[in-house]
């Protein structure tokens, strides 16, 4: 799937959403993300996308991946994986 500014742009908005209704330190799962865009069974076709657009903003220091509870490179891992946004201490 190629990924159009829209769905970059709904992705976006989708993660900083989701993290904004959380408490300070909270994370979310990419499946909820791609729930929050396709609440319908296709969901899944957004995955790839996802794991894409957090890939760019946690370059980009907006946001941190966290695998087992640790921000991670976000060049290189794998696995099961969270998002939220960067510490501020």
């Amino acid at each position: 799937m190629s990924l159009d500014t829209t769905d970059q742009a709904a992705i976006e908005t989708a993660i900083f959403r989701l993290l904004s209704g959380r408490a300070a330190g909270a994370t979310v799962s990419p499946p909820e993300v791609a729930r929050a865009i396709e609440p319908g069974p296709q969901w899944h076709r957004l995955m790839t996308a996802v794991r894409r657009v957090a890939v760019e903003l946690a370059l980009a220091g907006r946001i941190t991946i966290l695998r087992k509870g640790k921000p991670v490179d976000p060049g290189d891992f794998k696995g099961v994986y969270r998002l939220g946004l960067p510490r501020q201490d």
